[in-house]
């Protein structure tokens, strides 16, 4: 690894060191005069389970390329928040952790955005699971066919791509066979991603047992990568429009947002 890599690496550790709030002292004891800001490196190496002798090279960028098992201690003990963490792992060369499962709630920001966006476009928002999470009043209309799904995974997009039977009203037989394929695909990338995932495992042999069209299009093995796409779909109000869609991303909850723009002159 270059040595300024390793500087880069120490000097994060000191600041981020520096920047926590020190114990509070115990009892009647007389806590020392802190001539720094911050923990001591013995109370960070303390907390982290490493030597503190260690700690100290790992400060100096002397030490050898830490495991990802202390690089997660150090998370730990330093407090990082998932953007800090992932930075700590990238300045040593190491890829940052994939999230053990996408988060469940929806930033505040984002639901105002959906209800701005009413009388303008549909919008929807779900997580890396492929659950529906929020949707606004313009996408629940649209979208109505697919609320037909019940069950445990109701609100899954790859379920009800295979379930709905109302889907060729709503996107026409062509549009609903691109959804179906694309749902494959996209339930493969989010188990490559969650592989120990148990509601996703639940979901993969649900449609594997009851849906002879799942598994046609599961065993071509083709891994999700549409982020924008052209769908033509019957709106209840308007009759067949056309739709921009485009996917936006938010990497720390894995949440997708889905912009249902309507085209020019349709």
């Amino acid at each position: 690894m270059p040595g300024s890599d390793r500087t880069d690496f120490g000097e994060y550790l000191r600041r981020r060191r520096a920047a926590m709030t020190p114990p509070e002292p115990s009892g009647n004891v007389r806590a020392s005069r802190r001539r720094v800001p911050g923990l001591r490196r013995q109370e960070l190496a303390d907390i982290a389970g490493i030597s503190v002798e260690y700690y100290i090279r790992l400060e100096q960028g002397r030490a050898p390329r830490p495991s990802r098992e202390i690089l997660t201690a150090l998370a730990r003990a330093l407090e990082l928040s998932a953007p800090e963490r992932n930075h700590l792992f990238r300045l040593i060369g190491e890829p940052a952790p994939e999230p053990e499962s996408p988060d469940a709630t929806i930033r505040p920001g984002l639901l105002r955005l959906l209800r701005g966006l009413d009388d303008t476009m549909p919008v929807t928002v779900h997580d890396g699971r492929l659950d529906l999470l929020a949707r606004n009043v313009a996408a629940a209309e649209l979208l109505a066919p697919l609320s037909a799904a019940t069950g445990r995974f109701a609100r899954n997009i790859v379920y009800q791509a295979f379930t709905t039977t109302a889907l060729p009203d709503l996107l026409s037989e062509e549009g609903a066979e691109q959804l179906a394929r694309v749902a494959a695909a996209e339930l493969r990338t989010a188990l490559s991603r969650y592989p120990d995932d148990s509601y996703l495992q639940a979901l993969h042999a649900e449609l594997t047992a009851t849906s002879a069209n799942f598994c046609e299009h599961w065993g071509r093995g083709e891994v999700g990568a549409l982020r924008s796409a052209v769908k033509h779909m019957r709106s209840p109000t308007r009759g067949w429009v056309g739709f921009d869609i485009e996917m936006l991303h938010d990497p720390e909850r894995d949440h997708w947002i889905m912009l249902y723009t309507p085209r020019d002159g349709d």
